[in-house]
């Protein structure tokens, strides 16, 4: 049994005599069979947006901070301090305020949220170049082989990482280490904030068997839903299901199903490993029924979406419409294109389709259009029998006044909620 001080990184054979580190007295101790030889992490800031806005802002240390839109928007993110409240992410301003009415609210900071992230990402990255972002806060690590440079076990190097990034950033990041991505993620939610959790293969079952299938990658309620409906509510009871079972009845999640459900995951940790959304949205002041309100908050939504996607290099292959209604409840639509696209145009139109179906009288607060599927910008519009018509040309012509000018720089006429396409 090694034990690992996550204050000054010394090991030791077995847990210390008293429960404190014998180098700095520290309490913080972790201690674990397979301590010295597991090697893939994941590791997760801390309430990322409230505790880089508490590091710049150090009299709210002790206060509940929210960050967040007005009265109609969503809780971005919140600091431990307001969750004692029951405050969670996306949990809508208004209810939030209400079960917490001394929160200071603070209007999100992206680009300063970015910085810092990369800045986490930058030490992340000196420790080891196997490195797969996940968000501006967390990544996938693999320290297999880093023991010589580093002179000890991947976890001793995890603690001095966790430290230099409370050190030098100002906030505190989780560490779950583990064998596989599945297991290792899942671990750095075990013990946060500040936390250090192993998953090891002596113990990964046992762990796994009364857990609920939504714990699984990839099973929404949805799934979970279906997945109940046939008598499976645990990971043990899914571990009764053979893979080739499981995949005839949920498709190709299935095998992921049954790996998983057995502490198996081969996926590699890969520094290149492509986006695989973008997406925008935007909450309205009041809630919009009718469909041609609903067209004119989505056509800027698509300029700015096909803004991102040319800063990114990626074309959509497919589109997906999200609309949320007035108590909350999501619903979603997707469209596959015929080429991937970087137009606004082309999004647009894809998209409208899948607004005319949804726009049935209901009040919607908040419209988003995404691209999935995502494609290299080499395959973005490709020319065709209609490139040399004027509408293909006037698109092209819109798309270059944007990049110069600015997503809201030009805009297609509103559609009436009468038309029968989208021209």
């Amino acid at each position: 049994m090694t034990a690992l001080c996550r204050d000054c990184a010394a090991l030791a054979a077995a847990l210390p005599a008293g429960g404190r580190c014998a180098q700095c007295g520290s309490p913080r101790l972790v201690a674990h069979a397979e301590l010295a030889s597991l090697s893939l992490a994941h590791i997760d800031c801390d309430a990322f947006y409230a505790s880089v806005e508490k590091r710049d802002h150090p009299e709210l240390l002790d206060r509940p901070v929210i960050v967040g839109g007005g009265t109609r928007g969503v809780v971005l993110a919140c600091c431990y301090v307001a969750r004692l409240s029951g405050i969670r992410s996306a949990m809508p301003m208004f209810k939030a305020l209400k079960a917490c009415p001394d929160a200071v609210v603070i209007r999100p900071d992206m680009a300063k949220y970015r910085a810092v992230g990369r800045a986490v990402r930058e030490l992340m990255q000196a420790t080891t170049p196997l490195v797969q972002p996940l968000s501006v806060d967390e990544a996938f690590l693999d320290l297999a082989g880093t023991e010589r440079v580093h002179g000890g076990p991947a976890a001793r190097t995890l603690a001095l990482l966790a430290r230099r990034i409370e050190r030098e950033i100002g906030v505190t990041a989780s560490i779950g280490l583990s064998y596989n991505k599945f297991l290792a993620k899942i671990a750095s939610d075990l013990d946060k904030p500040r936390g250090f959790a192993v998953l090891g293969r002596g113990e990964a079952m046992d762990f796994l068997a009364p857990r609920s299938v939504g714990l699984i990658w990839g099973v929404g309620a949805a799934l979970q839903q279906k997945l109940a409906r046939d008598g499976i509510s645990t990971i043990a009871e899914l571990r009764q299901r053979s893979e080739h079972e499981l995949t005839a009845r949920y498709g190709a999640i299935g095998r992921r199903l049954a790996r998983f459900a057995r502490g198996e995951d081969d996926r590699p940790v890969d520094p290149d490993a492509p986006m695989k959304s973008i997406s925008v949205e935007t909450t309205f002041t009041r809630d919009i029924a009718r469909l041609d309100g609903l067209a004119e908050q989505l056509q800027p939504l698509c300029a700015s979406l096909a803004l991102r996607l040319e800063r990114a290099g990626r074309a959509a292959a497919a589109v997906t419409l999200k609309l949320k209604t007035g108590d909350f409840r999501v619903l979603s639509r997707s469209r596959q294109l015929a080429d991937p696209t970087q137009r606004a145009e082309t999004l647009y139109r894809a998209a409208l389709p899948l607004l005319r179906a949804a726009a049935d009288g209901t009040a919607f607060r908040l419209i988003g259009i995404g691209a999935d599927r995502l494609a290299e910008a080499a395959l973005a519009d490709p020319p065709d029998l209609f490139a040399a018509d004027p509408g293909a040309r006037l698109a092209a012509g819109a798309e270059a006044v944007r990049r110069r000018l600015g997503a809201g720089a030009i805009r297609r006429g509103v559609i009436r909620a009468e038309d029968d396409d989208a021209d």
